[in-house]
């Protein structure tokens, strides 16, 4: 089909819906981080006229070719790689038919094909995925959508209860592309640079149809944004995917090469070029995707049964109900399910990691080895390493490899504080400078880093890295995510069995850290591990921020990695498991999938709480309520079999 359209390109930087994932200068991020726009697919190359305010002429171009997004799923029971490709829309007929809408620029391939699918289904704040098999589909006469059948559903009644689901199908059926067309979700996150130059632009936040080309909104580097004088940060362009901009793409490499127009760049950044009108009709949609965000969750805590949560809504300042509104998108809700059920399963014997710990400690395996502090630093000598130098020598070769992520959990037990000179903050930085406990400078290029801290640390770490030039990490490959947090919930004596989360103040949520296992939870449910694969990385290397004495140790993934193992542990005889040091491998986080096990734990917490139409402070004089906690070293039972699992001694 030909299309053309014109495009002007006086249009001012937008930003992201609001998320969770606080990350300015990274964008190689799986894409299900963002509400992304579905862009088009062009099976030929056709014309289209690209118009350039102010660059005083009309240029014509061959248009890029793109497919469409399809989002990624991974079936828990089948362990198949699924996309979703539509939604069922509505019940056609009395025979068990059903519409669809496509949501893929395959819809012959993905709805006339018979054979295996997969619905996704919401139940219980829960995602739940059941195989089905299409008998037949055709597209509807008077609709842009199809019509479906499948296997075993031969009424309405039963086909209506399957209005709202999303159909999946397997990645692996997905077409190969021709030449100089490319799935959506495979240009997030590459690297913008100008052909001549080769100077960085930016990275690829997202793409969007235009309605004849394909636009890249991509994320400008800061030395972008310093070279053409722009205060702002975060700081978002379009450039049209054409050929005669974007001549060069290397997905392998992650790269694309960009021959922008005069002026195009520039043209961009200006904020003042839209008019109000066109302004409003941005915000407005904004709005609208927040609206819909909202009301999903609203929804999850329906189902929860915790409509108390929106009381706050009908009354109050405009700030305190959009703070409200907030707090209800803030809420994990199926991990609040997941945690629910800790109170119910209180009476069962807890898992005790210090007992587990020391059973790897007494077994005689060679998977367990005792290492002097003395051997840890990067200078350590064969001499002084003794037999466990070969561990040591293939640490550092992953590391140089690239083949190794890091991930700096802040906070993670709630000993210190992230404020003042003697923060967690201030000593990363002290931690970061010191080449001797941590990587060289000029061996973290190659290594993606990942900070976890708590919400009201990021924007400092945000500056701290800035301003030092990211400590020698590449900029689009440091992620900074705000630590898993959970509602405080309390059972009253008339409904033990009903736990309600407890209001802070009317329009805040009482919450507390799900502790160290809400790491895994977070890079699960921002697609952390998807990006680290894409980028080659094997190994995660997990370390807390909390003590003076710590070190970055390279002999640890080493071990792991001569061993054939999924898991490897450190710990020192002083601080039992108090310090978290851990290497996991990409493919066992991708199959554990941020599946966490909580504790509720009793504490005492004041809340307040709407009696009679009025709010009223209730302040405990016993524990009265459950926070819940999470052990990372929880996932030691998900390992295949406790040879998997390495053990580290570090001794004095």
């Amino acid at each position: 089909m030909l299309r053309a359209c014109a495009l002007l390109c006086s249009s001012t930087p937008i930003t992201f819906p609001p998320v969770q994932l606080f990350n300015p200068n990274n964008t190689s991020l799986h894409f299900q981080t963002f509400e992304l726009s579905r862009p088009v697919s062009a099976s030929t190359r056709a014309p289209c006229h690209f118009s350039l305010v102010g660059a005083g002429g009309r240029c014509s171009f061959t248009v890029r070719s793109t497919a469409t997004e399809e989002a990624v799923e991974t079936s828990s029971d089948s362990k198949l790689d699924l996309v979703e490709v539509g939604f069922l829309s509505g019940v056609h007929g009395l025979q068990g038919e059903i519409c669809i809408k496509p949501n893929t620029d395959f819809p012959d391939l993905r709805f006339s094909k018979p054979g295996r699918r997969w619905l996704k289904q919401q139940l219980m704040g829960q995602d739940k995925i059941d195989e089905v098999e299409l008998v037949e589909g055709r597209p509807h006469p008077a609709q842009k959508s199809w019509i479906l059948k499948f296997r075993g559903l031969d009424d309405v009644d039963q086909v209506r209860q399957l209005v709202g689901a999303t159909l999946l199908a397997e990645e692996d059926d997905r077409p190969e592309l021709d030449e100089g067309e490319f799935y959506s979700r495979d240009l997030l996150g590459v690297k913008v640079l100008l052909k001549e130059t080769g100077q960085l632009v930016g990275t690829v936040a997202n793409v969007f149809d235009n309605g004849g080309n394909d636009l890249l909104h991509v994320l400008l580097d800061s030395s972008m944004e310093a070279c053409n004088g722009s205060a702002k940060t975060n700081q978002l362009v379009w450039i049209p995917f054409v050929d005669a901009i974007v001549p060069d793409v290397d997905l392998e490499r992650r790269e694309m090469y960009i021959t922008p127009p005069k002026g195009l760049l520039e043209v961009n950044m200006r904020a003042d070029e839209l008019s109000k009108k066109e302004r409003r009709q941005l915000e407005w949609k904004e709005r609208k995707k927040q609206q819909k965000r909202l009301i999903a969750a609203k929804k999850k805590l329906c189902e929860l049964e915790q409509k108390h949560v929106f009381d706050g809504l009908r009354f109050g300042e405009k700030s305190q109900r959009s703070l409200l509104a907030d707090h209800i998108l803030d809420v994990n809700s199926t991990l609040l399910q997941k945690a629910l059920q800790s109170i119910e399963d209180s009476s069962k014997k807890r898992w005790n990691v210090t007992e587990e710990l020391n059973a790897l400690r007494a077994r005689e395996s060679e998977c367990t080895v005792n290492v002097s502090r003395e051997c840890l630093g990067f200078d350590a000598s064969e001499e002084k390493v003794g037999d466990n130098f070969s561990f040591l020598q293939q640490g550092q070769s992953l590391y140089s490899e690239g083949k190794v992520s890091i991930c700096l959990v802040l906070n993670d037990h709630g000993t210190e504080q992230l404020e003042g000179e003697s923060g967690a903050v201030s000593y990363l930085q002290t931690l970061l400078d010191d080449e001797q406990r941590f990587l060289k400078e000029d061996e973290r290029a190659c290594v993606p880093l990942i900070v976890v801290s708590p919400e009201h640390a990021i924007e400092d770490l945000r500056n701290l890295f800035q301003e030092n030039d990211y400590f020698g990490f590449e900029s689009e490959k440091v992620w900074f995510l705000k630590e898993e947090t959970l509602p405080v919930v309390c059972s009253s004596p008339e409904e033990p069995k009903k736990h309600k989360i407890l209001m802070k103040s009317p329009w805040e949520i009482l919450k507390s850290p799900v502790g160290s296992g809400g790491v895994l939870s977070v890079l699960a449910s921002h697609g952390i591990t998807d990006s680290l694969s894409s980028l080659g990385i094997d190994y995660l290397q997990v370390h807390s921020i909390e003590t003076r004495s710590h070190h970055i140790n390279r002999m640890l993934v080493g071990f792991v990695s001569a061993k054939g193992a999924e898991i490897g542990i450190q710990v020192t005889e002083e601080s039992e498991v108090k310090n978290l040091e851990m290497i996991f491998t990409l493919k066992f986080l991708k199959r554990l999938k941020g599946k966490i096990e909580f504790e509720a734990v009793m504490k005492m917490n004041s809340h307040v709480q709407m009696v009679e139409k009025e709010w009223v402070e209730s302040v405990p004089t016993e524990p009265n309520s459950s926070e819940f906690r999470s052990d990372i070293y929880g996932v030691l039972g998900e390992c295949s079999s406790p040879a998997k699992i390495c053990l580290m001694n570090i001794t004095v």
